[in-house]
């Protein structure tokens, strides 16, 4: 009999709550026990990705996220009773990790944004608001898809340090042409946002 199965007829026989029995087996390396926990409790780390307000993409990456940090624990978890709060607390940790790293990934893309249409700001000084954020991203993505790639490949690979071939090669144009295209795209972008009063 598996440790899985002594757990089910433990449970069955005395009603006890199978759960502390299920970690230790699955500490133990058993992965019938593991795959029961993950069916058990992934209707909660569901919950909290939902609750979260987290797109698809992001919900899918916290859910494992959570799997991975119980993996990590099991051997830590003094009390499996506690199993749920431990699980919704960790994927509630994740969750807000990925906004916030969200949040700051935006802001950092539309300082840059900023940075290539020539905006010249105090340091001391928002590069733009939330409202006008709102407002450059709205105008970005009247661009056409070729102008958002340019671009896009531009501010992203300002940390890379890719020179203008490598960035060409990446996005499959010649390097001559990357900087007159990045000229029209950034033309059009300004065009739109001075008709938003930017």
């Amino acid at each position: 009999m598996t440790s899985v199965e002594s757990v089910r007829v433990n449970s069955d026989r005395d009603s006890a709550d199978p759960v502390p029995g299920l970690v230790e087996a699955a500490a133990a390396g058993d992965g019938q026990a593991w795959a029961e926990l993950v069916d058990r409790f992934s209707p909660l780390v569901w919950s909290v990705c939902r609750a979260h307000r987290l797109s698809v993409e992001d919900a899918a990456d916290v859910y494992q996220v959570t799997w991975l940090r119980l993996l990590e624990n099991l051997n830590r978890i003094r009390d499996p009773r506690r199993l749920p709060g431990w699980i919704a607390t960790t994927c509630r940790r994740e969750a807000q990790a990925l906004l916030t790293r969200a949040r700051s990934s935006v802001a950092t893309e539309s300082e840059r944004l900023d940075w290539l249409l020539g905006g010249d700001v105090a340091a001391d000084e928002p590069t733009l608001t939330a409202d006008q954020h709102a407002v450059l991203w709205r105008a970005f993505d009247r661009l056409s898809d070729w102008c958002q790639q340019v671009l896009r490949a531009l501010i992203l690979n300002m940390d890379k340090q890719m020179s203008y071939p490598q960035v060409a090669a990446e996005l499959g144009t010649r390097p001559g042409s990357l900087g007159p295209t990045r000229g029209r795209c950034l033309k059009q972008l300004r065009k739109l946002l001075e008709a938003e009063g930017i």
